[in-house]
């Protein structure tokens, strides 16, 4: 049975169209149901502006309803990931908000610090998201030991729930990555793993400032000596006030 939003026999006037190239602007005649057209004039492969990608880009079945998915969508796909993320992640934490909070928080600084230094965002804010997400289990194992497992037993919890979301492989592979580490560098970190890993710095850095506040020159201190990244200490400086040594 095809999606009835794909099937023809539930299609109304309009389900055949003309659409301009953007490339040189001569009419292209699409389907609803077609996902890209090639222009004749041109050459040009270009994406169905009729075309609602919103089911088409969580679905599982999405490739087999309208063919391989164009790159485009792929994108949209994987940014729409991290929405789901974030609501896993309310989901498995529950009531606790302070550490559904500092998830929120790290994600959004994650994105931040991602942009500034060109990281790839699909990858840092889903591990942002999903960084803690093995404390628990690490409270019951060796209470005594949180900080060293957890990341260690978040990896399989954020594994399950990346695969239950159609994560790619590849994608899954390094976010997990990120997280079994996120509390010590390896020597061979990436520039995702360091915003992540700037990000979760610059959180705990502020839940310090409001339980215990450090005078400006020893935030500059612990900023230039914490963070790995420029993008991760230029958003640290402005986030607590305090301007950065240096930015490259």
């Amino acid at each position: 049975m095809r999606c009835p939003g794909q099937d023809s026999r539930y299609w109304r006037p309009g389900a055949i169209f003309e659409a301009k190239c953007p490339k040189c602007g001569k009419e292209v005649e699409f389907f609803k149901d077609e996902a890209t057209r090639v222009c004749k004039g041109c050459g040009h492969r270009f994406l169905n502006p009729g075309l609602d990608f919103g089911c088409a880009s969580y679905c599982q079945y999405a490739e087999q309803c309208i063919g391989n998915l164009p790159p485009e969508l792929i994108s949209q796909k994987e940014n729409l990931l991290k929405d789901r993320v974030a609501i896993e992640v309310k989901k498995y934490f529950g009531r606790d908000f302070k550490r559904i909070g500092h998830a929120m928080r790290v994600a959004r600084y994650a994105e931040e610090i991602g942009r500034e230094e060109n990281g790839n965002l699909a990858v840092i804010i889903p591990a942002a998201y999903l960084h803690d997400i093995g404390i628990r289990d690490a409270e019951v194992v060796d209470p005594e030991r949180v900080s060293n497992i957890h990341g260690e037993m978040g990896e399989p919890v954020a594994r399950e729930i990346l695969s239950r979301l159609k994560a790619r492989e590849e994608l899954i592979e390094e976010i997990c990555a990120i997280i079994k580490d996120h509390h010590r560098p390896p020597p061979d970190n990436g520039k995702d793993f360091a915003c992540v890993y700037d990000a979760d710095i610059l959180v705990n850095l502020e839940e310090g400032q409001k339980e215990n506040p450090a005078p400006a020159d020893e935030l500059k201190e612990k900023i230039e000596k914490l963070l790995l990244t420029p993008g991760g200490r230029k958003t640290a400086s402005k986030a607590l006030g305090v301007e950065s040594q240096g930015e490259g």
